[in-house]
């Protein structure tokens, strides 16, 4: 049977029929590394949007009927939910989809199948296995070793399907079709019934899977091989979903903890390796990074909060010019914590010169403004708190 995440990988929310409940005892990791023993329920439905662990893709996170899924696995024909509290057999049921993370996942087991078809194609490597984790994915060839240059075609290679849009389409054939042959394939597990599931790119491949995939390679923006190396027999290389995966990479962490990577990997440098000039050029360049981070955000509203403890009036004015003030009130600080510092807002005219005065006020400081900008200092910059509350209000009753 292929379940409703198989056969479209881009449906989030879904109804369906629960059609057994019991208790359980589950193993889980918790964010520490640590294993716990956690009772609850395992919850078999007559269909399910939640993809279960399987063909080297982790299992989706999302809700059932409200209720935090710790846990999909596969029981054969069946996927198993595990929750902590139980649900009414026979009743309709809501799921929704964690669709960050299975969104990652579809981009990320898509890049897979991309790669692994390029390398066998152009290089002659085979894909041995392959691994999907939070931060990239990895790739085992059967090769001794990547010369450099083939990473980089390899790369470019990936990158110009992308940009062709090629079209990934699912289909379904039973084992004695002679089609099947064509397909490439690591095998069956034991407890498989039913059709097979194969994923083709069209023109390129052609393989059994399980797993939920983008519909067309454009959506997987940029892909990056973010590092190759050696192995006793076989070369491993790992891909990321984006250029901003090198970063990922480099740094050690994830996206979610990249802002503050970015903030220590800055502040070593300033400290360890850059001349003043250097500093300051460093500076000027973090202010655009940060500009062009906000404005690429799809989820940005109107209003942009920033303090740094290490800044001057240069570096605010940098972000308040790179994002713009037309339709975005801006409010950033640079200085002590809790001490004396600048604050700048920006925004439109009519905003600025209205609170302009009311968030000197606030900080206890003195400043003055035109055009958009009111600056000034403050020796109260633990206030700051108080300005962003009267910045949110206000910013959800405007019209920018």
């Amino acid at each position: 049977m292929a379940f409703q995440c198989q056969r479209d990988s881009y449906v989030q929310e879904f109804v369906t029929t629960v059609v057994s409940c019991s208790p359980c005892e589950l193993s889980l990791e918790r964010a520490s590394g640590k294993k716990e023993k956690v009772k609850g329920f395992e919850v078999i439905l007559k269909d399910t949007v939640l993809f279960p662990e399987g063909g080297g893709q982790p299992d989706d996170r999302g809700t059932l009927g409200g209720v935090p899924v710790l846990r999909v696995t596969r029981r054969g024909a069946e996927a198993v939910h595990f929750v902590a509290s139980a649900v009414e057999v026979g009743s309709s049921i809501q799921l929704k989809v964690d669709w960050d993370r299975r969104f990652d996942h579809m981009q990320q087991h898509s890049g897979q199948h991309l790669i692994t078809a390029l390398a066998d194609s152009t290089f002659g490597y085979k894909t041995t296995s392959w691994e999907l984790g939070r931060q990239y994915s990895t790739i085992e060839l059967n090769t001794a070793m990547v010369k450099a240059g083939e990473v980089e075609a390899l790369e470019n290679a990936v990158n110009d399907k992308i940009r062709a849009a090629v079209p990934i389409t699912i289909e379904l054939l039973f084992l004695d079709d002679p089609a099947v042959q064509q397909v490439r394939s690591r095998g069956l597990p034991d407890d498989h019934s039913g059709p097979i599931r194969i994923v083709n790119i069209e023109g390129m491949d052609s393989n059994m899977c399980c797993g939920t995939h983008v519909s067309n390679l454009s959506h997987l923006q940029v892909q990056s091989i973010v590092h190759c190396c050696n192995m006793v027999h076989d070369t491993a290389i790992r891909q990321g979903r984006s250029l901003s995966a090198k970063f990922y990479f480099l740094v050690k962490v994830g996206r979610d903890h990249l802002s503050q990577a970015i903030n220590l990997t800055y502040q070593s440098c300033l400290i360890n390796l850059f001349p003043l000039k250097s500093n300051l050029n460093l500076l000027r360049d973090m202010a655009v990074l940060i500009a062009q981070n906000f404005k690429s955000d799809p989820n940005r509203g109107n209003l942009f909060c920033l303090h740094r403890k290490d800044g001057d009036a240069e570096f605010m004015n940098i972000i308040a010019k790179e994002i713009g003030t037309e339709d975005t009130i801006l409010f950033l600080t640079v200085g002590e914590e809790r001490g004396a510092g600048l604050f700048l807002l920006a925004g439109p005219v009519d905003v600025v010169d209205r609170l302009g005065p009311r968030v000197a006020e606030l900080l206890e400081g003195k400043g003055a403004g035109k055009k958009g900008r009111f600056q000034g200092k403050t020796s109260c910059m633990g206030r700051r708190a108080g300005v962003k509350a009267l910045l949110q209000e206000h910013s959800q009753n405007l019209r920018l």
